[in-house]
């Protein structure tokens, strides 16, 4: 990362408009009385994305009377949140609040840690979590390291719909990862991989608001921000106007075969990559029945389909597993798990293996099987299952692809 670079630094001088012009929501009022109790500190680095969670983050800590400094961590080039549009609404926000801005080069640690990621994974036949994985090797720690060592500041904020518990006897000195309080915005699934020493210096001041309460503080202090759209899921199908536009301009056309289990050929592709399991629509395959994927052969480039119930599994192996509100454990435990983001938590088991040599060699030595209560659907390699007990995160993996995938 030693390209990284600060490239700009503005302290302007807050306008008189800024001043909030009425009383907060009592969701915003509970969020503020939170901010002047928080132990320790009150000095950080916001970071700032350009829409409006990390724009309203920004606000509620300047108005809760801490000392901020605005980040923007510069990703890609061209047009979108992580580009020219996030840099300016970033930088205007930052303006508007009278704050420094500071926007730090780390397109080219972005292209090495997500975007070839993501290529060497999808030509490989899973199909990554690039989210998770950019939480941990480009924003949170990477933007942590930054502002201590150049800003001298220890603690960041960021607008995620999450919630942390910071260490004490209770919770056997462990820090704890919580969901956010709104179940359609909560972004814990996505923080699993984060470690010890990250979550112990981070805040989430938008933890316990919903996303309609985070439109209506926007709207309370004038940011610009507070009616911007939000953008996809994934920062770079955003960026390049599709996932298969993404994978398109990285992976050429590589025709092979669709096929059923005992390998009757029952159609053609032109990429692996543009598949994943459980997919239904878009296989261009006319069978008797409807037909999923359930498994991406990429040794032999095919696609392989079956009926749904094909697709139904009832246990997995989870490899790389970060232990956030648990410490490690030694004997089987029950969980609930959530193998996408999208879907709920389901009860499982869930029971330690021992790490293998390249796990060890990977510095991720936790690797454990799951069994479902029920048979579930899609079950994806290179996806995360992450554990929880309640709205705690106990912790979570990549689910492996199974030895005879």
């Amino acid at each position: 990362m030693g390209a990284n670079r600060c490239l700009s630094s503005l302290l302007v001088v807050s306008p008189a408009s800024s001043a909030v012009p009425q009383a907060a929501t009592p969701a915003g009022a509970a969020a503020l009385e939170r901010l002047r109790c928080w132990p320790g500190e009150h000095r950080l680095a916001v970071g700032l994305s350009g829409g409006v969670d990390s724009s309203l983050t920004a606000a509620l800590l300047v108005e809760a009377g801490w000392q901020v400094e605005g980040l923007t961590l510069w990703l890609m080039s061209g047009k979108g949140a992580c580009c020219a549009e996030g840099l300016v609404d970033a930088a205007g926000i930052c303006e508007q609040l009278g704050v420094p801005h500071h926007v730090v080069d780390f397109r080219e640690h972005f292209q090495e840690q997500i975007v070839d990621f993501l290529v060497q994974g999808y030509g490989d036949g899973v199909t990554p979590l690039p989210c998770s994985r950019c939480n941990r090797e480009v924003k949170f720690g990477p933007m942590l390291d930054w502002a201590a060592k150049e800003r001298g500041i220890e603690r960041i904020a960021t607008g995620h719909y999450a919630r942390v518990r910071h260490a004490d006897d209770s919770f056997n000195g462990r820090h704890q990862l919580l969901r956010g309080l709104d179940s359609r915005k909560d972004q814990s699934y996505f923080l699993y991989d984060l470690p010890q020493d990250v979550l112990g210096r981070l805040v989430f001041p938008l933890g316990e608001l919903t996303k309609a309460d985070t439109r209506l503080e926007a709207a309370r202090h004038g940011l610009r921000t507070a009616t911007k759209p939000e953008s996809q899921d994934l920062c770079l199908a955003d960026h390049h106007g599709s996932m298969k536009a993404f994978l398109d301009a990285y992976l050429p056309p590589r025709a092979g075969e669709i096929v059923l289990a005992d390998g009757t050929v029952v159609g053609e592709h032109d990429g692996i990559e543009h598949f994943t399991i459980g997919q239904r629509k878009g296989l261009g395959v006319a069978w008797s029945e409807p037909l999923h994927v359930v498994r991406l052969d990429a040794a032999m480039n095919r696609v392989v389909v079956a009926p749904r119930a094909e697709a139904a599994r009832c246990d997995c192996t989870v490899g790389a597993v970060n232990w956030v509100s648990l410490a490690p454990p030694q004997e089987p435990i029950a969980v609930e798990v959530q193998v996408r983001y999208r879907s709920g938590a389901v009860a499982a088991q869930l029971t330690p293996l021992p790490a293998t040599e390249a796990d060890h060699a990977a510095g991720r030595p936790h690797r454990c099987r799951l069994e479902f209560a029920e048979e579930q659907f899609s079950i994806t390699p290179g996806q995360a299952a992450v554990f929880y007990a309640g709205d705690r995160v106990l912790g979570g993996g990549l689910i492996q692809r199974d030895p005879a995938a």
